[in-house]
């Protein structure tokens, strides 16, 4: 399936218990702990001429580098692709490039199917390519799919494997290359989005096309006023962003709001607050990182350095990066010599390969990198020792692999322990991998790791959110604790593994979190509140809790244009037990982008929830008849039809989720309990045993088949897996019962 935003529909209720919880996140009563949310009016930045004056040696470095041409108005002087009535065909799509009285078009299918002439408006970009903005109706900006590759002089296709109907939001007339809400806040300066749900419509504006100097510097205006009001007195103070006097870290958090895969909390960025005041990063996660944190989606960089030592180590990205120019400060292995011993790392006897090679360079071993957008390769940041041994255990990429393309994972392993011997020192992936990797044992690993504050606190705050998988009231019990963490990104990790948790201790846990001193903490903990009304709410939180209300609701608003800003809404009614206005926000969902599977998943289950059985069954039809390959849907489905007592469909479909993944014992597991239901003891029997040659010592397997060899007169098979079932867990009151019922059986 296509990723999207997975929003969860279980729906519990919560009470309140009297107990005072201490809080790490909670600021003084009397301090505010609410940034500004005010916008900065546009006659605030000056422009970069203004800058120049003061300024010179900087500007002459940003003229002209990434920053300064990330986005520019359409002319003869930027646009650098072939408009000389030049054709490029991909997926069946014509596209025709040209120019007509000196203005730029392009003539290629739109979002009804049927071709167009499209005017350029803006380029995107200057290398390795370019991309191209044209303007549709109630202000809808898109970048087009076809770029221009910038060092082969070619037009090219960014996503050439991948078909896409004109239909689909990933179409690029719609969602998915949509400028207003995927590319403006980072690509030009003081951008407010304006979305209008009622419309479906944007009236974005912004101060400066491009990514200023104000852009990272803030608005100059107070700056400007206090120079020529001090003259030589004045000294920097707060009227500047990012200075030399910025702390490292906070220099980091800083830059992070444009090199982070993230959503967006606040209604714009305008200088207050932190990072986390305003958006909140995807952590590491399938389908965006590989299970030791090694990047694998686009997730731009801050995501990968937070696991570094570097960043643990106070260096920063100006230590590497001009940040003017944004060049690098030293070219080849000198760059890392700032701080490295050139006699220690830059020899053989450390990276066994001839100098002055490729090979031989540190960021070929330590930050290995993807293509993404068809030609733009990106490192990751994470700088990392190459781990063989890691590859081989949860098939992660490593250096030595991806360059000796002819050799495997085990002759790496080999060469790396005959050259260092055992890794030195126990890297965090070494306990998050298990648990990306679904293995049942992992949650051990993971309390290690979410423990100990050695480790990254984004690896932590990972090793939290993952352990919502292995929910049990231990577990649940331990998680709560990190609810008072230190570090806000393991709060939030904690809140949103919560979140739909069945436990009355909540309320409790969540209420003193709407105090917290970043913004999305707080709204994350307002969501997770929201099984109760304002009139549940103690009466020494209302005040606060309207507050957050407030800022909630701004968070719905400005990612309202988003199907998974929308299903939000949807589960903020569902908890509500609002099932009515959870499924119209659902359906509304989907009116933003008709493939999103996972919504409409969860809407076929409040379908049949409202008891609608045969829109939930036509919802299912619908994601399957879209992506017939998804196994994820037939089980879901034979779910369904089990609940309508159609045993013999529900068994069908099972059988097709099996067929489509196979190795995903928990569709085992139901189609035997399926096979039993219909009394098919011999199928229930065959199938448990398929699920248990995958998964040998699989617990709910063992117990389901000696439930059926019970059930099938076969008495001694089922007491030695009973006993195995209980030498295992010793305490659990149902295996012993099991095995002293079939003890007695004659």
């Amino acid at each position: 399936m296509r990723l999207y935003v997975l929003i969860l529909i279980s729906l519990f209720c919560f009470s309140c218990k009297k107990e005072k919880t201490e809080y790490v996140g909670i600021q003084d009563v009397n301090e505010s702990i609410f940034a500004s949310t005010s916008k900065v009016p546009d006659n605030h930045f000056l422009g970069d001429n203004n800058c120049k004056s003061c300024h010179e040696a900087q500007f002459k470095d940003w003229k002209g580098s990434h920053h300064d041409e990330a986005m520019q108005v359409a002319s003869d002087a930027t646009i650098l692709g072939d408009f000389d009535n030049t054709i490029f065909e991909s997926q069946g799509i014509v596209s025709r490039f040209y120019k007509n009285d000196g203005v730029f078009f392009v003539n290629t299918e739109g979002r009804d199917g049927a071709y167009h002439d499209f005017k350029i408006e803006y380029t995107f970009g200057v290398t390795p390519l370019q991309q191209y903005i044209v303007k549709f109706p109630d202000g809808h900006y898109q970048c087009l799919r076809t770029a221009w590759n910038t060092e082969q002089k070619k037009w090219f296709d960014l996503y050439p494997d991948f078909k896409v109907v004109h239909s689909e939001w990933l179409h690029w007339s719609r969602g998915g290359l949509n400028w207003n809400n995927m590319c403006a806040d980072c690509h030009s300066t003081n951008v407010r989005k304006n979305y209008s749900i009622k419309s479906h419509s944007y009236d974005t504006k912004y101060a400066l096309i491009n990514v200023s100097c104000e852009a990272c510097h803030g608005p100059g205006k107070r700056h400007v006023e206090n120079v020529n009001r001090l003259g030589d007195t004045y000294k920097p103070n707060e009227d500047l962003k990012m200075t030399l006097n910025t702390h490292p870290k906070d220099l980091v958090d800083q830059c992070a709001r444009c090199h982070v895969r993230r959503e967006q909390y606040s209604e714009f960025y305008n200088f207050e607050g932190t990072f986390l005041d305003h958006y909140f990063p995807q952590l590491l996660t399938d389908n965006l990182y590989h299970p030791d944190g090694q990047i694998l989606d686009e997730v731009y960089v801050y995501g990968s350095f937070l696991q570094s030592k570097m960043y643990q180590n106070n260096v920063t990205c100006t230590n590497c990066h001009n940040p003017h120019s944004l060049k690098l400060r030293f070219e080849g292995n000198m760059l890392c010599a700032q701080c490295h011993d050139t006699n220690s790392y830059d020899t053989p006897k450390h990276h066994f390969h001839e100098v002055n090679s490729d090979a031989s360079q540190c960021i070929n071993c330590h930050m290995t990198g993807k293509i993404y957008m068809g030609n733009d390769y990106r490192r990751d940041h994470s700088f990392r020792i190459p781990r063989p041994d890691l590859s081989l255990k949860y098939g992660t990429p490593n250096a030595c692999t991806q360059c000796h393309t002819d050799k495997d994972d085990t002759w790496a392993w080999d060469n790396y322990q005959r050259n260092y011997g055992q890794p030195k020192s126990k890297h965090f992936s070494e306990l998050l991998a298990p648990a990306l990797s679904e293995d049942p044992h992992g949650y051990e690993k993971l309390q290690e790791l979410v423990n100990d504050t050695i480790y990254p606190e984004i690896a932590r705050a990972s090793g939290v959110l993952a352990m919502g998988n292995y929910l049990n009231n231990n577990s649940i019990n331990e998680m709560l604790a990190f609810l008072n963490d230190a570090s806000p990104l393991v709060r939030g990790a904690a809140i949103d593994a919560l979140n739909d948790m069945n436990s009355s201790d909540y309320v409790n846990y969540f209420l003193p979190l709407l105090k917290d001193k970043k913004r999305t903490i707080r709204i994350k903990a307002f969501l997770a509140l929201a099984t109760l009304n304002e009139f549940q709410i103690p009466e020494d939180y209302k005040d606060i809790y309207r507050k957050v209300e407030k800022e909630f609701n701004t968070h719905l608003s400005v990612t309202a244009d988003f199907s998974g800003g929308r299903a939000k809404r949807a589960l903020f009614y569902l908890k509500r037990g609002d099932l009515v206005n959870a499924i119209e926000w659902y359906e509304k969902s989907l009116e933003v982008d008709d493939r999103n599977n996972m919504i409409r998943t969860n809407l076929a289950n409040l379908y049949y929830r409202n008891n609608k059985p045969n829109k939930a069954e036509e919802a299912f039809k619908l994601i399957i008849k879209q992506e017939p390959d998804y196994a994820q849907t037939y089980y879901s489905y034979a779910l369904l039809l089990a609940e309508q007592n159609r045993v013999e469909d529900a068994i069908a479909q099972m059988e097709l989720a099996i067929k489509y993944m196979q190795d995903n014992i928990r569709f085992y597991y139901n189609l035997s309990l399926l096979y039993d239901k219909v009394n098919n003891l011999k199928q229930a029997e065959t199938t448990a045993i398929k699920g248990l040659k995958l998964a040998p010592n699989n617990e709910s397997l063992l117990y389901v088949l000696a439930y059926i060899y019970q059930k099938d007169g076969h008495i001694d098979k089922a007491k030695n897996i009973a006993l195995q079932l209980m030498q295992r867990y010793p305490n659990n009151q149902q295996y012993i019962r099991l095995y002293n019922q079939l003890n007695s059986a004659k």
